[in-house]
């Protein structure tokens, strides 16, 4: 998002107001020092379309920093707690998600990623969650996703805005409507739908939503280059090539890579996969010092983008 400069002419002196839309800046309502006389006496009639810049940045201006957002109160201090793994910020700046965007985050689960998504859209962006299907037959897809909807009631502030939909990939289910999403992303899912061999189907899922121009953010548990699928299924953690080539058939393009999240201490062969390590844990006490030490998984972050002229996948 650009800033927006917009004069109004007061007499012989007149401000710039800058409005911080963008998720790197910390203060949202910050001003320009005052220019020459000479800089603005073509600026004292303001435009139709400069007065509509003005309410444009008084939007923005009135939507919460990413760094805001990821600071404040509202967010669960377990989760909290993981972003010197996650790196949220980085990773949202990375993906390229701006407060005015239109952005579709996929399985949110318990809400990690929607305690910052929500709150930073819900001025001037749109947000969906798309999550378990409501007829699911899986008694844990319905106790999260009862979970979720209790969560997004209990805080109205944060959450009153977002529109909540249905992922199932093996059922084609419209995570949104179709050419509307600015962005889509994922965090740490191909592996669950490598399971029940649902991942080209869910890539296209993601195709279809997006714009054309529009981004699909990936991160994922990343394995080591040769793992089989068998073992990717089993283990959790994912080749970064098979995302990739998962991605490119359903028509997107490989826009950048990122070692955002990357951990050189996880060797990616722990006994219980990807769940040995924290948060999870699966060893419980046993050398659980050890993969303390070590965090949480290496992972892969990748930028796709649907072509600006995107015509069906094959």
């Amino acid at each position: 998002m650009k800033l927006k400069n917009v004069t109004i002419g007061l007499a012989s002196v007149a401000l710039v107001l800058a409005a911080a839309g963008c998720a790197e800046k910390e203060d949202a309502g910050a001003q320009a020092p005052a220019v020459e006389d000479a800089q603005m006496q073509n600026g004292a009639d303001a435009t139709g379309s400069e007065t509509a810049e003005v309410a444009e940045g008084s939007a923005e201006a009135g939507s919460d920093t990413l760094a805001t957002v990821i600071a404040g109160d509202h967010r669960t201090p377990e989760y909290a707690a993981r972003d010197q793994f996650r790196h949220p910020a980085e990773t949202l700046r990375f993906i390229g998600i701006e407060p005015d965007m239109t952005v579709v985050e996929i399985a949110p689960g318990g809400g990690w990623y929607t305690e910052i998504l929500a709150p930073y859209l819900k001025q001037g962006g749109t947000f969906y969650a798309a999550h378990f299907p409501e007829n699911s037959e899986s008694s844990y897809y319905q106790r999260s996703l009862k979970a979720f909807k209790e969560k997004l009631a209990a805080d109205q502030e944060n959450y009153g805005k977002v529109i909540l939909t249905e992922f199932d990939p093996a059922a084609g289910s419209e995570i949104a409507p179709a050419g509307s999403a600015d962005v889509v992303v994922t965090f740490r899912n191909v592996h669950n739908w490598m399971r029940g061999e649902n991942e080209k189907q869910a890539f296209d899922s993601f195709f279809a939503a997006l714009k054309p121009g529009g981004v699909l953010g990936v991160v994922e548990h990343r394995a080591k280059p040769g793992t089989s699928r068998e073992d990717m299924i089993s283990s959790g953690y994912v080749t970064q090539d098979h995302v990739i080539e998962v991605a490119q058939q359903a028509g997107f393009e490989l826009e950048e890579a990122s070692e955002i999240n990357a951990n050189p201490k996880d060797t990616a062969d722990h006994p219980k996969g990807v769940w040995t390590l924290p948060p999870s844990l699966r060893l419980g006490d046993e050398d659980k010092d050890k993969y303390l030490a070590i965090g949480e998984s290496d992972r892969m972050t990748l930028r796709f983008r649907k072509p600006d002229e995107a015509g069906s996948a094959d």
